[in-house]
């Protein structure tokens, strides 16, 4: 395991096994798991590592992205949350529960 992946939390990774685990071909795995569960020491670790550009590129096509880190990414970044896939894709149309 190489020593950047060895200063991250593994309880982030629960799914993974992080011995094997790749960090460049898993970099969007990675950026998503700090971003959602890190703190800000892992999110300097991760901008360090892979460069703020592709950092910020991943974020903004991630799928999903809670509103409260969504929030919190667009500040710091200084990025519209238009820039965010997550906050533009539209939700399908919700049928209520019929009983």
């Amino acid at each position: 395991m190489s020593a950047f992946l060895q200063q991250l939390n593994p309880q982030y990774f629960w799914d993974v096994n992080l011995s094997t685990l790749d960090e460049h071909k898993s970099k969007r795995l990675i950026i998503e798991r700090i971003i959602n569960f890190g703190n800000l020491y892992e999110l300097r670790l991760i901008i360090e590592q892979y460069g703020k550009d592709e950092v910020v590129q991943t974020i903004c096509n991630l799928n999903y992205i809670d509103p409260k880190t969504l929030n919190f990414f667009a500040l710091i970044f200084k990025i519209p949350k238009s820039k965010f896939k997550c906050y533009t894709r539209k939700r399908s149309n919700q049928v209520p529960w019929t009983y």
